[in-house]
């Protein structure tokens, strides 16, 4: 299996991201697994990598409280970057996404904000934006959470299916 950077990782470059080091899961739990030519991909945070090579929250909180819409799209944004570096770590290169099936996404709500789907655009915008409409838009459901693991504003799972080798 190929671990190169191809077009979509050259995309990714060009919109002046790269992919982080792969978030570790924080069960017992594989972050993503492969059945076939559909990859299902874990509950994802918008964790980054410290110093100390630890998986960290950089924004945290409830979207609707202490977060903006906007602050929820970037850590929704930033998940969508830790998804895409699952992915390649289990699939070795991410031109074998043939398509983003499915996004079921989680927003850590203040009591009565009612825009989930706004936040989860920072993930479906970079899906789009990077794969295009035919292979980045997908079915999604936007849900409103009380709480999430480790305060996270947002987490989503994943449903993508892969080119056959």
């Amino acid at each position: 299996m190929s671990r190169s950077n191809g077009e979509i990782e050259t995309r990714l470059a060009a919109m002046g991201l790269a992919l982080p080091e792969p978030p570790r899961p924080i069960g017992n739990y594989l972050p993503a697994v492969q059945v076939g030519n559909i990859l299902y991909v874990s509950g994802t945070l918008g964790t980054v990598r410290d110093e100390n090579d630890q998986d960290i929250m950089p924004i945290a909180g409830k979207v609707g409280g202490e977060l903006t819409i906007e602050q929820g799209y970037e850590s929704a944004k930033l998940m969508a970057l830790n998804h895409l570096a699952l992915m390649k770590k289990v699939i070795g290169d991410l031109d074998r996404i043939e398509r983003i099936v499915k996004m079921v996404g989680y927003v850590n709500s203040a009591p009565g904000f009612t825009e989930a789907h706004l936040v989860l655009n920072g993930a479906s915008d970079l899906y789009v934006t990077l794969l295009g409409e035919e292979r980045g838009k997908h079915a999604r459901a936007a849900l409103f959470q009380h709480e999430l693991g480790l305060n996270a504003p947002v987490e989503a799972e994943m449903t993508v299916q892969i080119k056959s080798d």
